[in-house]
């Protein structure tokens, strides 16, 4: 019943995570609960509760002391209401949903049913303030809502866009062949014409590996991927290569180069 409580030591270790982060602990908590209990229904109030128990009956005293509630609550309801506009969570049906009961949504059923026989797991918290904007849009709420494939993909297509527009390229310009042309030594409008002739192709071969590997399977497969480090990883690999692209279009001596590319 307190399994809320024991996930965090400190309730410091509640209040630092953003919404997105303890929503996906709460998720993950949700998504291991028996389907019997309460119908498969759950409330915030019940959920909070947890959290405080009744102080006057013997080894039920709350992990955290009470001058943290306000704080803690607040928390709490803001998770919640990051997994309702997620859809993780949705209303339960007739009067039930009325009163404040939820369900697991169809993406969180699905989830559900990996979390205990897969490797398939809750998102590795992470400091949402070192990822780059363009990550931040798409990329960072599909991997928070579990939804890894998207996410990687998102953080590649970021990539992609944003070497187009720094390039100064049109739409037709897509792929590896669009890394090809952009960052083609000694010529491309993204290449470092300072650099050794070598470091210039194997930039180029850094950007069209990870976007003929991590971005293109996914645009036309499903390539299933359930692990949430794996995602991580490929969403930081893209993460580092949007700050090369900023790099080199911050040192182009083209004013729109500067401009398309973002912060």
């Amino acid at each position: 019943m307190y399994e809320l409580a024991k996930m965090f030591p400190t309730p410091d270790a509640v209040l630092a995570l953003e919404r997105d982060a303890l929503g996906a602990k709460i998720l993950g908590l949700l998504c291991k609960r028996p389907p019997n209990q309460n119908q498969g229904m759950f409330l915030l109030s019940g959920l909070i509760g947890e959290l405080w128990p009744y102080p006057t009956i013997p080894g039920h005293q709350s992990l955290f002391p009470q001058n943290k509630r306000p704080e803690i609550d607040l928390a709490i309801s803001e998770a919640w209401a990051w997994l309702e506009r997620e859809g993780l969570l949705v209303p339960a049906s007739d009067i039930n949903g009325h009163n404040g009961w939820r369900v697991l949504g169809r993406r969180a059923r699905s989830y559900a049913q990996n979390v205990n026989t897969s490797r398939r797991a809750a998102p590795v918290t992470f400091p949402k303030e070192l990822l780059h904007l363009r990550i931040l849009e798409r990329a960072w709420p599909a991997y928070m809502r579990t939804d890894f494939d998207n996410a990687a993909f998102e953080a590649m297509k970021a990539v992609e866009v944003a070497v187009r527009d720094a390039a100064g390229y049109g739409l037709e310009k897509i792929g590896v062949n669009l890394i090809q042309d952009a960052f083609s030594q000694g010529k491309g409008p993204l290449a470092d014409t300072t650099a050794p002739a070598a470091e210039q192709v194997s930039r180029m071969n850094l950007f069209w590996g990870a976007i003929g590997s991590y971005k293109n399977p996914q645009s036309h497969r499903d390539v299933n991927l359930d692990d949430p480090v794996e995602a991580l990883e490929i969403i930081l690999l893209a993460n580092h290569l949007l700050r090369i692209v900023n790099a080199r279009a911050k040192a182009s001596s083209s004013p729109s180069l500067k401009s398309n590319v973002g912060p």
